[in-house]
C-alpha cells in the first residue's frame, strides 16, 4: 500500500501556472507507474500524464506541451508542472500509483482556472 497526498492546487487566471505535488508514504523507486488523472464536474476521470520507473513518460493530447510530469525519487514525490493553464483545465487532480498491479489514489486537489 502507498499513501499519496496531493498539494499545490488553487485558483489561477488563464495563462498562469501551478505546480502540483504528490508525496508518497514510501520509497517510489520501485513503483512501476505514477501519474495524474483529473475529473471535471460532470465528466469522467481522465488521464493527464504518467511516468514509469524506467523513465517513460506519456501525456494526454490536451496537455502535451503545457504540462510536465516529473518524479523525485529522493523525496518520494511526484510533480506536475502546469503552464499556460486554460479554463478547461479546471478539475480535481488525483495522483495515483500502480505498484505490482495495485493502484492507489490520493484524495485529490482542486485546480480552478478563471477566464
Amino acid at each position: 500500500q502507498v499513501h499519496l497526498v496531493e498539494s499545490g492546487g488553487g485558483l489561477v487566471q488563464a495563462g498562469g501556472s501551478l505546480r502540483l505535488s504528490c508525496a508518497a508514504s514510501r520509497s517510489i523507486l520501485s513503483i512501476n507507474v505514477m501519474g495524474w488523472h483529473r475529473q471535471a464536474r460532470g465528466k469522467e476521470r481522465e488521464l493527464v500524464a504518467y511516468t514509469t520507473s524506467g523513465g517513460r513518460i506519456n501525456y494526454a493530447d490536451s496537455v502535451r506541451g503545457r504540462f510536465t510530469i516529473s518524479r523525485d525519487n529522493a523525496e518520494n514525490t511526484l510533480y506536475l508542472q502546469m503552464n499556460s493553464l486554460k479554463p478547461e483545465d479546471t478539475a480535481v487532480y488525483y495522483c495515483y500509483s500502480n505498484w505490482g498491479g495495485v493502484k492507489n489514489w490520493g484524495q485529490g486537489t482542486q485546480v480552478t482556472v478563471s477566464s
